[in-house]
């Protein structure tokens, strides 16, 4: 076989592995983000101006992410939020309005104390979107029942489903430990 042959069997063998290897990397790069950041990754990507930009950002999350010292709870300190959380729970019989705004700032203290920033709202959801994307949703659904009921136009309907979903993103993180889904896996 002359060499001429041999290269023009060759070199496109090599192109088309090389394009494999490519859509293999950009597959599992794809999917681990869709595994970490769950149903956070689509609402990314679609908000962006393309799956590559949406991507990025979440990319730039968990280097954020992975850069801040989330911490575990000590006992004391978990069974102490509990009780918080319990009288949160019971002040909404009598003061929905109130017990709404105190959940929203008992997440956000239990935030704050596992060792993410907390003050700006959007900058909370990126933070959050990488360790707790499943339970995103339910964060922001709270918040805004909470910023309705701060002009007093939230019904005690929305102000009820509004604790669930602080109930829901609060265990989580009471519950989560400090322990990245890296490092327990």
């Amino acid at each position: 076989m002359s060499t001429g042959t041999l290269l023009a069997i060759v070199i496109p063998v090599a192109v088309v592995l090389v394009l494999i290897g490519v859509a293999v990397g950009l597959f599992m790069r794809r999917r681990h983000l869709r595994e970490r950041f769950g149903p956070e990754y689509d609402r990314t990507v679609e908000d962006a101006d393309s799956r590559i930009a949406g991507e990025r950002e979440l990319k730039t999350r968990e280097k954020r992410h992975d850069a801040l010292d989330i911490k575990p709870l000590e006992e004391e300190r978990r069974k102490r939020y509990r009780r918080d959380w319990d009288g949160v729970q019971q002040e909404f019989v009598d003061r929905p309005e109130t017990a709404v705004h105190d959940a929203d700032r008992l997440v956000t203290s239990l935030m704050h104390e596992r060792g993410y920033p907390t003050e700006d709202f959007e900058q909370r959801l990126k933070d959050l979107s990488v360790e707790h994307g499943s339970t995103l949703k339910h964060y922001r659904d709270a918040h805004e029942v909470d910023v309705l009921s701060m002009e007093h136009r939230a019904s005690t309907e929305q102000l009820r489903g509004a604790m669930t979903h602080y109930r829901t993103l609060f265990d989580e993180l009471l519950t989560n430990g400090g322990q990245s889904r890296h490092a327990r896996a």
